[in-house]
């Protein structure tokens, strides 16, 4: 069984070396702000994972690892979002990192960031690997390492019904669903 191809139309939004020296810019800069601050770095699971071991190997100080899932369902009575795995580590009084692939809309990344804080985190600074220009989008992100159209995008984390996660480069496959997480 071979690997999934891309459609044709796919387009290369940026490259495997474009996205290395994006997360190289961007841990730098994480790296100042959390220096002394031994943080937890919450990686939202599945599609945060590359983007969380990227940012991992380029971090030199003290840090802990934890993940935590947050699904967003649509069903008879609406949409809804919910933590489904909880944290094995406590964030009490602590400065959380919290990763995540993408953001568009912002409503899983939302839910997780008020999850972390009504946990009593001091603090709760969010990085993407890629912010999209949605209008109306409900959260912010405090950190991005790219940017990009509001087209639905695969690579680095980023899938399609679970394929093309692996690839290096981030491709756009044309116009984002509406409703996209």
């Amino acid at each position: 069984m071979g690997s999934p191809q891309l459609p044709d139309d796919a387009v290369c939004l940026y490259s495997a070396a474009e996205v290395d020296f994006a997360i190289d810019r961007l841990a730098v800069r994480l790296a100042v702000r959390l220096w002394d601050a031994r943080p937890l770095v919450v990686c939202l699971m599945n599609g945060a994972l590359p983007f969380t071991a990227d940012l991992l190997r380029r971090f030199y100080f003290d840090l802990e690892l934890d993940h935590m899932t947050v699904r967003r369902y649509s069903g008879r009575n609406g949409a809804g979002v919910r933590v489904e795995r909880p944290l094995e580590h406590g964030v009490a009084g602590r400065t959380v990192l919290l990763v995540d692939d993408v953001l568009d809309e912002g409503v899983t990344l939302q839910v997780a960031r008020d999850a972390l804080t009504a946990a009593g985190a001091a603090e709760v600074l969010a990085a993407v690997l890629v912010r999209k220009q949605v209008p109306g989008a409900v959260a912010e992100v405090d950190y991005a390492a790219l940017e990009a159209p509001n087209e639905f995008l695969v690579g680095r984390g980023m899938d399609m019904g679970g394929a093309f996660r692996q690839l290096s480069g981030i491709y756009s496959l044309g116009a984002a669903p509406p409703s996209a997480a």
